[in-house]
């Protein structure tokens, strides 16, 4: 299972989108909902929860997405 974080940027521009699985670790992104978006197409084939955090540091938002893909 893969999780995900969404955390506001400390400059106030963004969410940072953050992650073992993605490639670099981090990924920034305008709106929560883009990384949201980017988090559910990039785990398909897996089961991943996906945490948005505000700025205190409270989690406000919990997604579980299955994952698609089914064996033969």
């Amino acid at each position: 299972m893969h999780v995900y974080e969404v955390r506001p940027r400390k400059a106030k521009c963004g969410v940072d989108l953050i992650s073992d699985a993605l490639p670099f670790g981090r990924l920034w992104y305008d709106t929560p909902d883009h990384a949201i978006g980017y988090a559910k197409s990039r785990s398909r084939s897996h089961d991943a929860v996906i945490r948005v955090y505000d700025a205190a540091g409270n989690m406000i938002k919990t997604h579980e997405h299955v994952g698609d893909f089914k064996e033969w």
